[in-house]
Formats: structure tokens, C-alpha cells, sequence
């Protein structure tokens, strides 16, 4: 997609973190803005501070209202972005509660199928480029722990990668795009103050050290805007995979080569993140036509 000025994006989950990264830089881009999030109050601040009504994506029928609120008011959609996602689960994993596996599968996982399943026949119907970033993370293509979100983080994965090779076997106008990033500067770890009620009991947290020592590395990651810059770029480019951390690559050889081997599944140490200046680097400034 080269002409990306007065487009029509639908973000989910773009209240903060990375949705809102995404906002700013499609904003900077020249798209027109729309926004939801289940974080009513964040969604309000963030409106304003740049200009829908909340959404839950875990809910297919809040994903309708949004489709048909944003056709009542721009008439067409050009960018979908699945983002929302939210962070659940204790180690070991068989101690985490059903609730804990309802809530993140509704958010992460379902929440993008109900993007897709909402969106897509309009998108077809429509008859234009379209272009849809579906956002997974680095987890979605290493070994790792974190056993509920890294399930569906592979999960979006798996389902943008067969999505692709249907839209193209049947030359279609809609490219996709799928998000892996390593830690961004987000609130994920905080995800419980969005909880829903129906979903109350949660298996065993880790000691309070640790989620300290988590809570730092979040902190020192990747700030969202340079993560949206990396999603402009990829739509400008119609390219599937955005690895916004190639610091990470080896660990994606690695496990690739377990598998070809028949290894079994192990992950390399941890890696030491370049920064935001590799990203700024890798990230070519789009002037709107």
C-alpha cells in the first residue's frame, strides 16, 4: 500500500502500549484514526490527546458494533490492526486456572479471529487495498516460558501465515502482516486491572523479585511509538513478517533447527537488547502522498 494519507485504520487494544504506538505513527502517516480498547477510561485520555467507543475483542458482538460504527462514519476500512492482548498465567502452567486460560485465549487469540471474521467480508465486499496487521510477539517463534500467552501468541502466528496463502490463492487485495516484537515498554504485565469479573480465580503469581525484575525489563524495552513506526513501514512495504528486534534472530534459528533435527526443545540464554537505536535504524521515513 503506497498511498497512505486520509486511510481508514481500525485499531484494537489502542488505548496504550502498542496499540497506541501504532495510533501515533499512523496518525504521523496521515491516516485517519480508529480507535478501541476495552480500557474505556485510557481510550478517553488517549482520544483526546491525539480523536469511537470501547470495545472487548474477546466479545464478537462489541468487534460488529465497532465494524459497523466505523462504516457509518468513514464508509470503508484500510488497515486492521488485531492488537489487543493481554498477559495471564503461572509457572508451572498446569497450575494456572481455566479462568486464566479463558481470559487470555478470549483476548489474544479470539480476539483476532473475531477481527477477522467480522472484518473480512467487508474488506472483501470493498474491493480495495486493505492491509492487516495482526500482532503476535517474539514468543510466538521461540522457545520460551510464559505457557498461556506464548500459546497464543504461536496461535496468531499459525493463523496469519495460512491467512496469507488463502488471500493470495484467491488474489485478493488484503495483504497481512504479522507483529512479533521481544519486551516493548507496555503495561502488559498489568493486565489484571482489565480482568473481567466472570473470570476471578487465577492460579499461583510469582514471588514479588521476581515480577520486579520482570517489571524493570518491560520497562528498559522498545518504546511503542518506534514498534508503530516498524507497522507503517511493513504496510508501505506489504511485508508479512515485522521482527522489530533482530537481536532475536538466533533464537529463532535455534529453535527452527530443533525442530528440523528432531532436538528437543531448549532456549538459548536470554539476549541483550540493542535498543530503540536499531529499530530507528532499520526505519525509513514515509512522507504521505
Amino acid at each position: 500500500m503506497k498511498d497512505l494519507h486520509n486511510k481508514v485504520p481500525v485499531i484494537t487494544g489502542a488505548a496504550s502500549g502498542i496499540g497506541r504506538g501504532i495510533a501515533e505513527a499512523f496518525m504521523a502517516a496521515g491516516f485517519k484514526l480508529v480507535l478501541s480498547d476495552v480500557e474505556q477510561g485510557a481510550l478517553n485520555a488517549t482520544t483526546l490527546e491525539l480523536r469511537n467507543q470501547g470495545a472487548d475483542v474477546s466479545r464478537a458482538e462489541d468487534i460488529s458494533k465497532l465494524a459497523e460504527r466505523t462504516l457509518e462514519e468513514y464508509g470503508a476500512v484500510h488497515v486492521l490492526c488485531n492488537n489487543a492482548g493481554v498477559y495471564a498465567g503461572s509457572m508451572p502452567s498446569w497450575q494456572s486456572t481455566l479462568d486464566d486460560w479463558n481470559w487470555i485465549v478470549g483476548v489474544n487469540l479470539m480476539g483476532v479471529v473475531h477481527g477477522i471474521q467480522t472484518f473480512m467480508p467487508l474488506l472483501i465486499e470493498q474491493d480495495e487495498e486493505v492491509h492487516i496487521v495482526n500482532t503476535s510477539s517474539i514468543a510466538g517463534l521461540i522457545n520460551s516460558g510464559g505457557t498461556l500467552y506464548r500459546t497464543t501468541k504461536t496461535a496468531i502466528v499459525a493463523l496469519s501465515e495460512s491467512l496469507q496463502q488463502e488471500l493470495e490463492r484467491d488474489a485478493k487485495k488484503i495483504k497481512i502482516s504479522v507483529l512479533c516484537p521481544a519486551l516493548v515498554d507496555t503495561n502488559l504485565l498489568y493486565s489484571d486491572r482489565n480482568r473481567p469479573s466472570h473470570f476471578p480465580k487465577t492460579g499461583p503469581q510469582a514471588n514479588n523479585r521476581s515480577i520486579q525484575k520482570t517489571k524493570q525489563a518491560f520497562k528498559e524495552g522498545n518504546q511503542p511509538l518506534a514498534i508503530g513506526n516498524q507497522v507503517v513501514q511493513a504496510i508501505y512495504d506489504e511485508r508479512f513478517y515485522i521482527l522489530p528486534n533482530p537481536e532475536w534472530m538466533d533464537h529463532i534459528k535455534h529453535r527452527a533447527n530443533q525442530i528440523v533435527s528432531g532436538e528437543n526443545p531448549t532456549p538459548l540464554p536470554p539476549t541483550r537488547r540493542q535498543g530503540d537505536k536499531a529499530l530507528k535504524n532499520q526505519t525509513r521515513k514515509i512522507d504521505s502522498e
